[in-house]
């Protein structure tokens, strides 16, 4: 198969906005909303809709928010275990709400891809934007890479299953084995502070944290960035990871859902999460929402489904 990458420039979308509020925060918590005399409702969120929920969804809501972000598989346990009691939960692998928190619902509300983000004011940087493949400069080990951890959030555990994908879409079998490093692994909250120092020349990211902050980046082929639902079940779905000793998760579409937690149930509650599910905001900070969205589980309260 031959190469579809495609280089993008630096993005115009949220001037701004770039690399200032919440990058690289980890457990950022942000209090915001256009009322603040009552008691906010509280989110814990995928690392990756840190910037996305507190200046897109805040600005849409009238009721004040408490948002906390961490890594997808990190948020579920906290929740699991009882570290944290937030009011919604969303995540960027809806199947981590039937495997660690075992809810009874969820409704699914975005779409994303991976992109390979480039420093381009590094030498090697640019290595990989000009080279006739993004992978050559971190073959031959002259470019640094940061990722995260698989065993902490999905965007690690996509990142295997991208690389993986691309050994097989580029006929090189042994690339994926070649890149990948333990010395890469970064939280995902902290991953894009280290990008943006200068100490990484490149970061496999979702594609809205890219256009977020305004970076370079690749933009990866269909079959490798996990973005198409036409590859899901017959291509994807060839790769996997063991996430823990009695769970392995598969390759499929990238997509995000959140959840009402029993208990949690009102007025306000509910009027936060049909605007969080809605997602108008999410296009200016480069997440995709199909038509379809948001599609609901079963046993989703007739309130928000009707």
């Amino acid at each position: 198969m031959g190469s579809e990458e495609t280089c993008l420039a630096r993005r115009t979308i949220l001037a701004g906005t770039a690399s200032g509020v919440m990058s690289g925060l980890a457990g950022c918590q942000i209090i915001r909303g256009k009322s603040q005399g009552s008691t906010p409702v509280s989110i814990l969120s995928a690392g990756s809709l840190q910037l996305a929920l507190g200046e897109g969804l805040t600005s849409e809501s009238n009721i004040p928010l408490k948002i906390e972000s961490h890594g997808s598989v990190t948020v579920a346990r906290m929740v699991a275990e009882g570290q944290r009691d937030p009011d919604i939960v969303t995540l960027a692998d809806p199947a981590l709400f039937n495997s660690i928190l075992q809810t009874p619902w969820y409704a699914g509300y975005a779409n994303n891809a991976l992109v390979v983000v480039y420093n381009s004011d590094t030498q090697t940087g640019q290595k990989i934007a000009s080279a006739d493949h993004w992978y050559e400069p971190l073959l031959d080990r002259t470019a640094t890479l940061g990722r995260t951890d698989p065993a902490l959030d999905p965007l690690g555990y996509r990142t295997l299953f991208m690389f993986r994908l691309a050994s097989k879409f580029y006929g090189r079998p042994k690339l994926a084995n070649k890149i990948l490093g333990t010395q890469q692994l970064y939280p995902e909250t902290e991953l894009l502070s280290h990008f943006e120092t200068g100490s990484l020349d490149a970061a496999v990211v979702y594609r809205n944290m890219a256009v977020e902050r305004e970076y370079e980046f690749i933009d990866l082929p269909d079959q490798i960035d996990l973005s198409n639902p036409k590859y899901a079940n017959d291509w994807y779905s060839t790769v996997s990871h063991r996430l823990t000793r009695d769970r392995r998760v598969t390759g499929d579409v990238i997509s995000y859902a959140a959840t009402i937690r029993d208990g949690h149930h009102n007025t306000r509650t509910h009027t936060v999460f049909e605007t969080l599910v809605q997602g108008q905001y999410l296009n200016e900070f480069g997440f995709r929402t199909p038509p379809s969205y948001p599609t609901y589980t079963d046993h989703a309260p007739d309130t928000l489904t009707e």
